[in-house]
């Protein structure tokens, strides 16, 4: 129990910490309120920490009267507290007998009132506990990295892992001794994640969290939503509360699961590493359509290339297609539409618009 109720300490002094640090936002907020609503040792722990935190500022009153560090100058006395024995009292600079000195009685001491002692004990146990809280959340790696349309880009960060983006993406990077945290703004990126049981590592995506301790998995985010793309390992997949709306129950995903989440909901397909892999593809330059709609598929490559691919009528969108191609060749993924398919291409210096014959 008191492990138990130290832990708890602890992390009411972080999360005390954290907010005082001026980077606290709506989701930290958030996390917060969860943390709190989770156990009524949560509450009890960060209001008592809360008050010895505005405890402390009332402390300095104690100090108060003469500056610190400072010393009256040599020769100049108090008349209250020192005066001849048997003479009227000195005028200011005037010489004055050691031996005739009388000095002021000593007021009794008075015991400290009980409640100094507690604010006192507060305000110790909160510096160990912010200095501990400090020190596990004092940042230890920040950047943000980015990609253009058609650019891959494979990263080694500061814990070990590799992260690769994928074209026009977008991720910030923010670790500290507790937990390594991604941000995924926009895009995909593949995480090989090195192990560290005591800091888990965490993608976030909206209101999306896919936390891992050591494995390889892809996130990625659009309009539809995010999808997470397991190919080693287990990942924990978890909604936060957004909108007013609850947060929903979290969701592992071991390896070859492929899960998308999006309106609220969340759909998990077992495929296997193998397909998992190959809806990863991208990495090695190739996109894999497997009975995927053509509208589907123009949006990949749309995806990585400047020239859009444009699906000109719903019978040419709903158009079946598979197969590997190059991301970085449209025109040829075309050629072969043109080829197999009743398409018709029209193409100009920016597009190129696919209608149904």
């Amino acid at each position: 129990m008191a492990v138990d109720s130290a832990r708890i300490e602890q992390a009411a002094a972080a999360w005390l910490a954290r907010r005082d640090g001026g980077a606290w936002n709506a989701d930290d907020q958030a996390q917060l309120d969860a943390w709190l609503a989770a156990a009524t040792a949560h509450r009890v722990a960060w209001l008592r920490l809360q008050a010895a935190w505005r405890q402390a500022g009332r402390l300095k009153a104690l100090g108060a009267g003469v500056p610190a560090g400072t010393i009256p100058p040599r020769g100049q006395w108090s008349q209250s507290d020192l005066a001849p024995a048997d003479a009227a009292p000195a005028t200011a600079g005037a010489w004055v007998d050691p031996g005739k000195l009388r000095f002021a009685p000593r007021p009794p001491a008075r015991a400290a009132h009980p409640s100094r002692h507690a604010a006192l004990a507060a305000v110790a146990l909160l510096a160990g506990a912010l200095g501990w809280a400090w020190f596990r959340y004092a940042p230890t790696e920040q950047a943000a990295y980015a990609t253009a349309t058609g650019e891959l880009r494979t990263l080694a960060l500061g814990d070990g892992s590799r992260l690769t983006l994928s074209s026009d993406s977008r991720v910030e990077v923010g670790f500290t001794r507790a937990r390594r945290r991604i941000e995924l703004q926009r895009g995909e990126a593949f995480f090989e994640v090195a192990k560290d049981a005591s800091r888990p590592f965490v993608v976030g995506a909206g209101n999306r969290r896919a936390t891992a301790v050591g494995t390889r998995y892809a996130v990625r985010r659009d309009d539809a939503g995010v999808r997470v793309v397991v190919t080693e390992g287990t990942v924990r997949l978890e909604t936060a509360a957004d909108g007013g709306q609850p947060a929903q129950p979290s969701t592992l995903l071991p390896a070859g699961s492929i899960a998308v989440a999006s309106h609220g909901s969340v759909l998990v397909r077992s495929a296997g590493v193998e397909a998992a892999e190959r809806e990863l593809g991208w990495r090695s330059g190739y996109l894999s359509f497997h009975d995927t709609p053509l509208a589907e598929a123009a949006a990949e490559f749309n995806r990585y290339g400047t020239r859009k691919i444009v699906i000109a009528d719903a019978d040419a969108a709903a158009l079946r297609v598979g197969g590997n191609f190059r991301w970085s060749n449209a025109e040829a993924f075309v050629r072969l539409l043109e080829q197999g398919f009743p398409v018709r291409a029209e193409a100009d210096g920016e597009r190129i618009v696919l209608h149904s014959r």
